[in-house]
């Protein structure tokens, strides 16, 4: 779960300055990036356009890719401080090891839920004897001030709670639901849900006023509040809902909704790395280059990632501006 930008640019969010506090339709196209060795996914969130969906701050689609004799997803060793990572996949496997020991096949529609926290690193790939087809999401959650620096934590949920109803199917990443609620650890107000829609099924979701949405799309066409959403592109919604229309516009269709409170404190991300200062950035840097902070992740047949060079320019946390 990695940026693995050559040269990643500097990121001011939070804040709420740039939150839409009444219900909108953004759409957010993709950037295309590449991960790793084979891997190439769409990136929506950080954009230019917007920069936070409540405490969710990177989102990144990727597949379906056909990796039947390739060796598929390979992100070497590599550290976070600041945020948490959660894995989701509709296709394939992803080997997760990470610097606390852990070691963990995630399969389609298993959480892994991994808390940085003051300073983590892991590796993922696709495992010996994959499956041909890889698809799947990578996110990042903000954590906040009285949360950044905790202990890292790793945890696995193969059983999600999941919302029914007719030509509708609802599993919780995150938060709650219509009255379910994940068993995944959370540290602001957040939800995210993944949803099937039968062909020509509609449904009402109930949603919470005061959090701000966005749906990505994963497969089919999705119509989000009357929009059509193609797979790999998100559209931001705003607040200010109690329900949220959906439907599945030419055949099935499923989409991940995120959403969550406005996240009110001021952020600098740069590579992967979330904090408050530049300073943090940089010794957070000069830690993985040089240092024992982030432990070692055993069994990976590599190297780890080099860090990426400093810019020029001096990292500071702003708002959430435009």
């Amino acid at each position: 779960m990695s940026n693995l930008d050559v040269r990643p640019n500097t990121v001011d969010c939070g804040g709420r300055d740039d939150v839409a506090g009444r219900p909108v339709h953004e759409l957010l196209p993709p950037r295309r990036v590449p991960l790793g060795e084979s891997t190439v996914v769409r990136r929506l969130l950080p954009s230019l356009g917007r920069r936070m969906v409540g405490a969710w701050c990177f989102v990144d689609h990727y597949g379906p890719d056909d990796i039947a004799g390739e060796p598929g997803m390979q992100v070497p060793p590599h550290p976070h401080i600041g945020l948490q990572t959660v894995s989701w996949l509709h296709g394939g496997e992803v080997l997760h090891r990470d610097s606390l020991g852990s070691l963990r096949t995630i399969r389609p529609r298993e959480l892994g839920l991994m808390t940085a926290g003051r300073a983590i690193a892991h590796s993922e790939e696709s495992p010996r004897g994959h499956s041909p087809v890889l698809h799947g999401a990578q996110l990042w959650v903000a954590l906040p001030d009285a949360h950044r620096h905790t202990e890292p934590a790793w945890e696995y949920h193969a059983d999600l709670p999941v919302v029914t109803a007719p030509g509708f199917t609802a599993t919780l990443l995150l938060g709650g639901l219509d009255g379910a609620v994940s068993p995944g650890s959370t540290f602001t107000p957040i939800m995210g849900a993944d949803i099937t829609l039968e062909d020509g099924a509609a449904a009402r979701i109930p949603v919470e006023p005061d959090f701000e949405y966005a749906a990505l799309t994963m497969s089919g066409t999705v119509e989000i509040d009357g929009e059509p959403v193609e797979p790999g592109s998100m559209l931001y919604l705003g607040c200010g809902r109690r329900e949220l229309a959906v439907r599945a516009a030419d055949g099935p269709g499923g989409f991940v909704l995120l959403g969550g409170e406005p996240f009110e404190e001021k952020l600098v991300m740069w590579w992967n790395f979330i904090a408050r200062t530049g300073e943090e950035i940089v010794q957070a840097r000069e830690d993985w280059t040089s240092g024992d902070r982030f432990g070692t992740v055993q069994g990976y047949d590599g190297a780890r990632l080099p860090a990426p060079a400093m810019p020029a320019a001096r990292l500071k946390p702003r708002g959430r501006t435009r």
